[in-house]
């Protein structure tokens, strides 16, 4: 099944909100082919069909046996709060191979902030990078607040990455704005952790309960070093360059970043966090139906289930 918009295109449409809405148009419409279905509620028993009662709500089963119209009836589960949390830092600017990280961490949450709106839950922003700026907004589920969220993460975005802050301080920030309520945490970021401190504190956090789903962006050139010729590299998060010929040191490049992605996957399959490694070559539809279909698989207690929703169906 093929979906979606080179996100180079994408990033060229009009307003950040109307990409996260054809992001997730073009993600539920390849849902839909894929005959992968959600919801945001459980089941919980019948009733006797009355008047006003949703017609796509009867049991025929039951009817067939009973020769009596019966509607399922459903327990909805409190609004669900979710975190959304884009790494800002200065690594996240590298784009060789396709739009820069940043540019596409901002695509994919701005499209989930849009999806969990209009399931009428709340969607906050925390993004990090800089030290010195924090930037946080907070849970809410009105239209005009998605307006809203959507202008700050737009501006985080423009402003490119920053800083060499790991999202570890903001995940713990989150740990104690949600220690009350389990909550569902989206995180964009590179992963660039000298101490591993971002995946230690994304295991504490699943293992507090919460729902987690780890959006692990690399770059198309970060991932097959295509480099040729002596080229000078400079660290976007510190003032050190090496020059170096690139064939000498590819074998030991390769081997590390292999070591680094098989690294993070392992620590978040054993922390049971929800994990997608994402080329920033990938349509950005594709990544958001990825999550969902991931969440809609899941059962409670692993990721998905009753209080754990942007299942749409």
């Amino acid at each position: 099944m093929t979906i979606g918009i080179d996100p180079a295109l994408l990033a060229r449409y009009g307003s950040l909100a109307i990409k996260a809405r054809v992001i997730v148009e073009g993600a539920l419409s390849g849902m839909h082919r894929a005959s992968v279905h959600g919801s945001s509620v459980e089941f919980a028993q019948h009733k006797e069909y009355s008047p006003g009662d949703e017609l796509r709500h009867v049991d025929w089963k039951a009817y067939a046996k009973q020769d009596r119209y019966y509607v399922k009836q459903f327990e909805q589960e409190s609004q669900l709060t979710v975190y959304l949390v884009l790494d800002a830092s200065a690594s996240m600017a590298f784009g060789g191979g396709a739009i820069p990280k940043i540019e596409y961490a901002g695509l994919a949450l701005a499209a989930i902030a849009y999806l969990v709106v209009q399931q009428q839950d709340k969607v906050g922003l925390l993004a990090c990078g800089d030290k010195q700026i924090e930037t946080f907004v907070p849970p809410r589920g009105r239209t005009n607040h998605l307006h809203d969220l959507l202008g700050v993460l737009d501006g985080v975005v423009t402003a490119g990455g920053r800083g060499d802050e790991s999202p570890a301080h903001a995940l713990q920030r989150i740990a104690e704005l949600a220690r009350r309520k389990r909550a569902l945490i989206v995180v964009a970021s590179d992963l660039f952790d000298a101490e591993d401190e971002t995946l230690a504190t994304l295991a504490r956090l699943r293992a507090q309960r919460h729902d987690v789903s780890v959006l692990h962006l690399i770059d198309p050139h970060e991932r097959a070093f295509p480099y040729d010729g002596l080229t000078q590299f400079e660290s976007l998060e510190s003032a050190h360059k090496l020059l170096v010929n690139p064939n000498a040191v590819r074998a030991d490049y390769l081997a590390r970043m292999a070591a680094f992605l098989a690294r993070c996957k392992s620590a978040m399959a054993d922390a049971g966090v929800d994990y997608h490694l994402v080329a920033t070559d990938q349509p950005v539809e594709r990544t958001l139906l990825d999550l969902i279909m991931a969440r809609s698989r899941l059962g409670p207690g692993k990721g998905g289930g009753r209080d754990r929703r942007m299942e749409v169906g």
